[in-house]
């Protein structure tokens, strides 16, 4: 291993530095926050689903850590210099280069290498700096020197960066280039705010010019164009949680972090949240946008400044009530609800009798327990079964075995596309005696009208078989994120609490590394726990939350925003096409998936408005 030497002395060799001591020493004093991210493809990503809590102990994977806290404030300045970018002898001309500037700023730093050439030098700050401010310098920075990556320091939620000692996706680990104990001095005794602000002054042109850039462009996310919805339940728009979450916004509509606050104070009062619920967004990380604009007040005066806004949004929002409404920050169901009977089948003894319709799609869940062995731990297997389970949950809804709901809900429902969706569902009711059976084929607006059926080998034991309690879910906008596994997991210790780790592979019928990694990935983000061997889930981990923090709400948004203009095309197309009224006007628009998660275990009516229980 080679020995670390002190860039900021005399150059003279040292004793090896050890991986695991200078992960140990330094990565927590660098880090944002105490956590990391874990990349199991070989250093190519570091997804959000695979983020662990920080400890002492050196991970057996390349790991990255969080610049940024939950209060959007960094504690170090991490500069990336690329080898890829042009070249190993370009990124060591820019590295001398910007050490002394930083050397004729008065301050200290830390220097790592990569076994590909690539370089990282670290500059710990005594008081954390905002988003913005961090962001700014390294742009500006980047304006002096080539091969300086400056995206871990533009993303809020996402920017990460390897310590010192964690492994290299090429093998090898981030060495240090100096002394482990100069490195660790470096960020006990962090630069003070007179170096910070010696920084600023010497960037000041730069900075003016990169800020008069951002200027120039218009951040706008994708979505910004979607329509504003209005829930019952109450939801700001994408773009204002968009916001919230990273802390960028439209220069060209807000001119300052503050107006940008108060937009999204105001947002969240209109969309039917309490203060409570905002500050805890702001403190537990799900938005730390929003908690960047606070940090250049005193810890203690931030809470306050919050309420502030709040009662200034009230205030508006009451002297202008229109603004409550129509083109605001909440939601509108994307769709009308369906008719809970088909036309076809209505006033049928069958369908009329929802008591009768719930105990039979319970039977039919026994029925798909019995049957699912027949799905491989394939790619294909899973989804299969989710999209089953949509089925049975669209079933519990209804109040009928009757399915009208088109390709599109069902894709919400799963997080599948339409087209497989559509190519899953012929697989399906293809099979040798299968749980379902088209009734029907969709016409104009309508739906393919599906029915539950217990097959005729497993109907025996399907109703000698006691009925599980609790719901029956299809895929929960968190498992978009997590995976289909960790959905699968999740769900047999909803049902059977206290699993063994062998007793979950036996119940859902995935591999053991399938199980191991999905319950490793849940317990990070303490949606499960491990006692005396057994595994259970936390019930006070909302599921809900996790999905807005991981932003899959936006992905599930979007993708009804898509389904939406798709359907307005087709019906445009059917009212030039299609001359029978009847047909086009035929009810069956697909259900608002998304404000679902399954009837109550007291098999309430089919229009009972039925609310998240997480």
């Amino acid at each position: 291993m080679r020995a670390c030497t002190d860039s900021q002395s005399s150059g003279a060799p040292h004793a090896p530095c050890r991986p695991a001591e200078a992960w140990a020493a330094l990565a927590l004093l660098l880090a944002g926050q105490p956590r990391i991210r874990l990349s199991r493809d070989g250093g190519k990503s570091y997804p959000q689903k695979h983020e662990r809590t920080l400890t002492p102990a050196l991970p057996a994977f390349p790991a990255a850590v969080r610049i940024f806290g939950k209060d959007g404030t960094c504690a170090a300045i991490f500069l990336d210099f690329d080898s890829s970018v042009a070249g190993v002898d370009w990124v060591e001309a820019d590295v001398r280069a910007v050490q002394t500037w930083l050397h004729s700023v008065g301050a200290r730093w830390i220097e790592d290498y990569s076994p590909n050439g690539g370089r990282h030098v670290y500059v710990p700050l005594e008081q954390r700096v905002t988003f913005s401010e961090a962001r700014d310098l390294v742009e500006a920075l980047g304006t002096r020197y080539r091969s300086l990556d400056k995206t871990p320091h533009q993303n809020l939620l996402h920017g990460c960066m390897r310590t010192p000692g964690s492994p290299h996706k090429r093998g090898g680990y981030q060495e240090l280039a100096m002394s482990l104990s100069m490195a660790y001095d470096v960020a006990r005794r962090p630069n003070p705010a007179t170096v910070w602000a010696a920084m600023n002054a010497d960037l000041a042109g730069e900075i003016a010019a990169v800020r008069a850039l951002r200027l120039e462009g218009t951040i706008t996310p994708a979505t910004a164009e979607a329509p504003r919805l209005q829930h019952p339940a109450g939801r700001m728009s994408r773009t204002m949680q968009l916001m919230a979450r990273t802390g960028l916004y439209d220069t060209n509509r807000y001119a300052s972090d503050s107006e940008a606050r108060q937009a999204i104070v105001t947002g969240a009062a209109a969309a039917g949240l309490e203060l409570v619920e905002v500050e805890r967004r702001m403190m537990q990380g799900t938005w730390p946008g929003l908690a960047s604009f606070y940090a250049r007040y005193a810890s203690r005066h931030r809470v306050p400044a919050l309420r502030r806004d709040w009662l200034n949004a009230i205030t508006y929002l009451s002297k202008n009530p229109g603004s409550r409404n129509g083109k605001n920050n909440a939601r509108i169901s994307p769709t009308s609800q369906p008719n809970p009977q088909p036309p076809a089948l209505q006033g049928n003894s069958i369908s009329s009798n929802s008591d009768a319709e719930h105990r039979f799609v319970r039977t039919w869940r026994n029925a798909l327990r019995l049957r699912e062995h027949s799905y491989t731990a394939s790619r294909t297997g899973l989804a299969r079964r989710m999209v089953l389970r949509s089925l049975g949950e669209a079933a519990h809804m209804t109040g009928s075995r009757f399915i009208e709901f088109g390709d599109r809900s069902i894709a919400v429902a799963t997080g599948l596309d339409h087209t497989t969706v559509g190519s899953h569902l012929r697989a399906l009711r293809s099979e040798k005696d299968p749980l379902v059976t088209l009734v029907e084929q969709g016409r104009g607006t309508k739906g393919d009208l599906y029915m539950l059926t217990v097959p005729e080998e497993v109907k025996a034991a399907a109703e000698d078989l006691s009925w599980r309690k609790g719901k029956i879910h299809a895929l929960r906008p968190v498992f978009r994120e997590l995976g289909l596994p960790a959905a699968f997991v999740y769900e047999a210790l909803e049902h059977s609490p206290g699993l063994s780790t062998s007793e979950i592979v036996k119940l859902t019928r995935l591999s053991r590394t399938a199980v191991t990694e999905a319950l490793e990935v849940m317990a990070a983000w303490n949606m499960i726990a491990r006692n005396a061997r057994a595994w259970s889930v936390v019930a006070s981990t909302s599921l809900k939350d996790l999905a807005e923090h991981f932003g899959v709400m936006e992905a599930v948004a979007a993708q009804l925003q898509r389904y939406r203009i798709e359907r307005i095309l087709w019906k445009e197309w059917l009212s030039k096409n299609v001359n029978t009224v009847a047909e086009l006007l035929s009810p069956g628009e697909d259900y608002p998936w998304e404000a679902f998660e399954g009837p109550p275990d007291e098999w309430a009516l089919p229009n009972m408005a039925f609310t998240r229980a997480r």
